[in-house]
């Protein structure tokens, strides 16, 4: 038997982490075992299913990497579902039933109801182990609206039977879905797919992940620069654990590693932060020209750009962040900034930072082009030590160094910021500094 899996994301919205997760679960047990992995764009909801929801889905999964060995428009198997429910109907087993409509009151519709045996259905559910429903409290359902209109339950049956999937991974919120469509399936005479219900994905606070907890459409994540193996990585641990203490895999050796008895039973929560480190930790891994490629990252000077990549590793957790970096905290590496005296003197004790800095200045001659951002310590840090705490301590001499070179309070130390901007450069900087201080 050739395992065969599938995702059937409804085109009524966008890729939700929830899908992006079952896709992968489903993805990696088909490729673990040499199987096919699907997509089924379950777009029957004629009113709410869109072409661009479609799109950006299917781009979303191609994000991820899961490439899909079959598409399928469930729309366009509607003559197949008609053809299916007219069989089942002069066979007995379903029946028309004209009823008053829920939606219309007053007017008489057909719908398709199918006769339900009312007995116990019993299935492996290969996360949870055993499951048994009484259906008979079902009633005869309602499998379609008209015979051309089939519901939710009938189509997802047959073109699971057509389509030959061995195996239906899917959210826990499904589980209640199963009875109705066994009895289906029974009815049709289909095969009986294997079932695992994946548990769900919880906010922080246990509740159901929605807006309100961040954003929840990969299409977000995308634009706000996570890497889509950091995604994958991250997702991939969500109620799922491989027995050992390794938390960092590749989508290639997921599909190594992945089985279904290495999924939890108990809701996953979602860490944002622990999302960010996930992507910080493979931005990290990438070469400085990937690093700038990869993350769309532009600066006025390419040469110095290169120069900070460092620096956008160390302090950036996601690729947007780095690109604000370049027009924020670190846009003193291309333009001089504007200073403001309260700001610059704010650390000043007994009005001595005019002092401090003609001093560390007086030590450039010491520094050369190329120096590294610890030579440059070793030149200027001697005299910051000997501030006295009556005086402010070294801080009274590196905060105004720092923000005459920068003109933010929030920077790289300025021994890298000298190393970056070269002595030179620093050096006018200063020079601008103590202009202002002396009026």
């Amino acid at each position: 038997m050739t395992v065969k899996t599938r995702i059937a994301p409804s085109p009524t919205g966008w890729l939700h982490i929830g899908t992006a997760r079952t896709a992968l679960f489903c993805y990696l047990y088909a490729k673990h075992h040499g199987g096919k992995f699907a997509i089924r764009s379950e777009d029957t909801d004629r009113a709410r299913s869109l072409p661009e929801y479609e799109e950006e889905i299917l781009a979303g999964l191609a994000w991820l990497g899961l490439e899909h060995d079959e598409f399928v428009r469930q729309s366009e198997r509607v003559s197949r579902h008609q053809e299916l429910l007219e069989k089942l109907v002069e066979e007995g087993k379903a029946y028309v039933s004209e009823e008053e409509s829920k939606s219309e009151a007053g007017k008489m519709v057909q719908i398709v109801r199918l006769k339900n045996p009312g007995k116990s259905v019993t299935f492996t559910d290969l996360v949870r182990g055993e499951i048994t429903f009484d259906t008979s409290d079902l009633g005869d359902f309602v499998i379609a609206r008209a015979i051309d209109d089939p519901l939710y339950h009938f189509a997802v049956v047959v073109d699971d039977m057509d389509m030959e999937i061995t195996h239906v991974i899917r959210g826990e919120d499904h589980i209640s879905n199963t009875p109705r469509q066994i009895l289906i399936q029974e009815a049709l005479g289909a095969p009986r797919p294997a079932y695992a219900h994946l548990p769900l994905i919880l906010a922080p606070d246990r509740t159901k992940l929605s807006k309100r907890h961040g954003a929840t459409s990969i299409a977000d994540y995308r634009s706000e620069g996570f890497l889509p193996e950091a995604f994958v990585n991250y997702i991939g641990m969500l109620g799922w654990n491989p027995g050992n203490d390794r938390e960092e895999y590749s989508l290639a050796e997921f599909v190594e590693a992945f089985e279904l008895d290495g999924v939890q039973k108990h809701g996953a929560i979602w860490n944002r932060e622990k999302l960010l480190d996930v992507n910080q930790q493979w931005m990290r891994k990438l070469s400085d020209e990937d690093f700038i490629v990869q993350g769309g990252i532009t600066a006025p000077d390419d040469t110095k750009l290169r120069m900070i990549v460092p620096l956008l590793k160390e302090r950036a957790k996601t690729f947007k962040e780095a690109r604000d970096m370049i027009t924020g905290e670190l846009a003193c590496m291309f333009s001089a900034p504007t200073l403001d005296t309260a700001l610059l003197t704010v650390k000043d004790v007994g009005g001595n930072t005019a002092t401090h800095l003609q001093r560390l200045l007086n030590l450039f001659p010491d520094l050369h082009e190329g120096m590294t951002a610890d030579e440059i310590k070793a030149v200027l840090m001697p005299y910051a030590d000997t501030v006295s705490k009556e005086e402010g301590g070294r801080g009274a001499a590196l905060w105004p160094l720092r923000y005459a070179l920068s003109g933010e309070e929030r920077s790289p130390d300025p021994f890298t910021l000298i190393s970056i901007l070269g002595a030179g450069e620093s050096g006018v900087r200063i020079q601008n500094a103590l202009d202002i201080l002396k009026g």
